[in-house]
């Protein structure tokens, strides 16, 4: 196995009042571009996981929360082609504003039984069962 570059990058179930789960859908022009993911990105030198999602969600969704509203729910481990990707999935059902799109980005709430409808990156795709038990 060669040797490839471990990229961290923190993910977040947003869960609304409703059981619902937010989901982002790649725009065109990055890779993966069309697949549907949960809210996140880079974890940026220097930065927790937990101050990483807190800035994400603001800069992608509008959305304020604390790090005493992130609860870590598991984590993904996957091998790209270029890097490795580690990436914590936490579960936030506190938060303040309304989700909207920021970067272009489509965005829907969707019941955790119908993630699987939706297309993702293949890091993405084996968090849903985590999520299907949690709610």
């Amino acid at each position: 196995m060669s040797e490839s570059a471990i990229v961290l990058v923190v993910a977040c179930a947003l869960i609304d009042t409703d059981g619902r789960v937010l989901i982002a859908q790649r725009p065109d022009g990055k890779s993966m571009a069309g697949l549907w993911e949960f809210p996140g990105g880079k974890v940026e030198t220097g930065e927790t996981p937990e101050a990483a999602i807190i800035r994400e969600l603001d800069e992608e969704l509008g959305i304020v929360t604390q790090v005493d509203c992130l609860a870590p729910l598991t984590f993904a481990s996957h091998a790209y082609e270029d890097f490795h990707l580690m990436m914590p999935l936490f579960v936030c059902r506190r938060f303040q504003g309304v989700a909207r799109s920021r970067e272009g980005q489509a965005l829907k709430w969707v019941r955790p039984r119908n993630l699987r409808d939706f297309p993702m990156p293949p890091a993405d795709a084996p968090l849903i069962p985590f999520l299907i038990d949690l709610i």
